[in-house]
């Protein structure tokens, strides 16, 4: 039976926690703060990331992006975020939301690609916050950051 759809948020929050637990990245259950729920938080070496996970049957587009950097810039200046969409963003909604913020975008296929490559996730991580500060773009996918052996490109 299909899960309602957010249960599968819910299930999916709790299976990216473990994936941050067992890649050492400690991370938090889901938080509320005043009018905000936040689906997480992890360390990434010495920074903070606040998580947004979202498993809608769409990609996600712009208005989402902007709402969870809305979050962020109502956070201490050296908060960061992690946005995962499992079906990935849209190619308009990247654009419009532009470059230079303070987050980093994750979908479905770089998770499947990291465990069926067997890159650690932490790695993966590392190299998309590497070439989002050098070229500004929030999303770079998986593939293009590793090579076929996990190596990098």
């Amino acid at each position: 039976m299909p899960l309602q759809a957010h249960e599968r948020g819910y299930a999916f929050e709790a299976f990216l926690r473990r994936c941050f637990d067992m890649a050492g990245l400690t991370a938090r259950e889901p938080f509320r703060n005043t009018g905000e729920q936040i689906d997480g938080s992890f360390l990434l070496g010495e920074e903070t990331y606040l998580l947004e996970a979202k498993w809608h049957s769409q990609p996600t587009g712009v208005a989402d992006l902007h709402v969870f950097h809305g979050k962020l810039d109502q956070k201490a200046a050296w908060a960061r975020g992690l946005f995962v969409s499992y079906n990935g963003f849209t190619t308009e909604g990247l654009a419009a939301f532009g470059s230079g913020k303070r987050l980093i975008c994750m979908d479905g296929r770089d998770i499947y690609d990291a465990l069926d490559r067997q890159i650690p996730l932490k790695a993966v991580l590392e190299r998309k916050v590497r070439r989002a500060a050098e070229t500004g773009r929030p999303f770079i996918p998986a593939r293009e950051l590793f090579d076929q052996h996990g190596g990098s490109r």
